[in-house]
């Protein structure tokens, strides 16, 4: 079994502290001297973690000065109404998606229990990526039962967010019925997406939102960026 660098071990090491907001946003983190004592590492070694945390946008370098954390993770609230948009301009910040795909397919076994289908209906897939501001901060599948919500993919066509295109074509709540997390590497697509390593921590969270009659519209599955996204629980 291969070993894992020391330098990616210390930038794991930071990024979360940085991610438990033990350092904030505009903090300096410790100078390349006291990471060195604080490891047991040669300053190269701690130049190489601190690199990588650069490139990776959770710092940034300032000549003379030190290094800085870029950004606070994002606290993401779940509750029985989670709404990307909402959740992030709490933040401050200007919440975005961008859309991977959105195609019409027949439903598996999962989709059909958690969507009340019977296997094979047709499903409409959307795919893409949620950024706050111009980080992306996590990937995400949402599954809609298509026969349920008629004119939904051209919806998702002209608007990006879920809550305005299932208002646009009448559905005007829903709720968030459960909600599942677990703990991910990245694989290599989604390292690419996310703007991180192959391997790097995820939180999965698996969800079914119904309207408030009950009916089931939607099976999702998110991927966040560990190190950008603090998931809370908010009371219902």
């Amino acid at each position: 079994m291969s070993r894992t660098p020391v330098w990616k071990s210390i930038a794991e090491t930071l990024s979360e502290e940085i991610a438990k907001g033990h350092y904030r946003s505009g903090d300096k983190l410790p100078t390349e001297a006291e990471l060195s004592a604080r490891f047991g590492v040669n300053r190269h070694t701690v130049r190489h973690a601190l690199s990588d945390l650069t490139e990776r946008g959770i710092t940034r370098s300032r000549r003379g000065a030190g290094v800085f954390v870029q950004s606070a993770p994002v606290d993401y609230p779940i509750g029985k109404r989670v709404r990307f948009h909402q959740n992030i301009r709490a933040t401050g910040r200007l919440p975005q998606k961008k859309v991977l795909r959105i195609e019409t397919r027949a439903c598996d076994e999962k989709e059909a229990a958690a969507l009340t289908l019977t296997p094979g209906e047709e499903v409409l897939v959307y795919e893409g990526l949620s950024l706050s501001g111009d980080a992306p901060v996590a990937h995400f599948i949402s599954i809609f039962p298509a026969a349920r919500l008629p004119g939904l993919a051209a919806a998702l066509e002209e608007i990006s967010s879920v809550t305005s295109a299932l208002t646009s074509i009448g559905v005007e709540d829903y709720l968030r019925a459960e909600t599942r997390v677990s703990a991910e590497r990245a694989t290599a697509t989604q390292a690419l997406h996310l703007g991180l390593r192959e391997g790097d921590p995820l939180l999965r969270t698996v969800s079914l939102n119904i309207t408030p009659d009950g009916r089931p519209i939607e099976r999702g599955i998110t991927w966040f960026a560990g190190d950008r996204v603090t998931l809370t629980v908010t009371p219902d």
